[in-house]
């Protein structure tokens, strides 16, 4: 059974995934910053465990909000659940009536946006060393 929450300040399951993640995993240094205390964290529990999280907060452009920091624990993945996660964050905003997600999605990973329906724009660019790209949806 699934279940997700959305709260607003960095929760604790979240800073857990993160750190997993993003730092043990794939050695980024600042994992953490003050947009953590404002945004809206998603988290996915699976059969009671902490699986996965992103964080929605608003964007500089008129009614868009930007995701990131999405992440599944290893246990967790290739299950769907980063899709799932997407999916519920996409929901949840278009009942904020929220029209545009935009989001940095590593290169790598560019494959699973875009299979969401997310279109990259702009040119790569290195985040703490990682080849990252600029793309959007409209939810409406």
């Amino acid at each position: 059974m699934t279940e997700t929450i959305i709260t607003q300040g960095l929760p604790a399951d979240a800073m857990t995934i993160r750190q997993e993640v993003f730092v043990d995993e794939q050695g980024f240094h600042d994992e953490f910053d003050d947009i953590d205390s404002i945004a809206h964290h998603l988290l996915l529990y699976v059969d009671g465990q902490i699986a996965g999280c992103c964080r929605l907060f608003p964007s500089e452009s008129d009614n868009t909000y930007v995701m990131g920091r999405l992440a599944v624990r290893k246990q967790f993945r290739g299950k769907g659940y980063g899709n799932l996660i997407l999916q519920k964050a996409e929901q949840w905003l278009c009942q904020q009536n929220i029209c545009t997600l935009e989001l940095s999605a590593q290169v790598r990973v560019k494959p699973f946006y875009e299979a969401m329906g997310y279109t990259a724009s702009g040119e790569e660019y290195l985040d703490e060393n990682c080849p990252h790209i600029h793309m959007e949806k409209s939810l409406m």
